[in-house]
């Protein structure tokens, strides 16, 4: 790599809205303030629901069901 056309990496927090934080390295240089994180995210904390209408996950896993041999 040639020396000196690099921006500098360095460490920042990250904090959510609510309220975890985390370091973590980037050229930004100043800390990042984000409103949803790993810890509070639906689909990473299971709390997501997929909404069915009119049945239609339901006939899509009766299509795609693996057949018993």
């Amino acid at each position: 790599m040639k020396a000196e056309i690099h921006p500098t990496y360095k460490e920042i927090t990250v904090s959510c809205s609510c309220g975890n934080s985390f370091p973590t390295r980037s050229t930004l240089a100043k800390d990042l303030q984000v409103e949803v994180c790993a810890a509070c995210h639906p689909f990473y904390t299971g709390k997501q629901k997929i909404l069915d209408t009119a049945g239609r996950v339901e006939k899509f896993r009766q299509k795609y069901a693996r057949k018993s041999a």
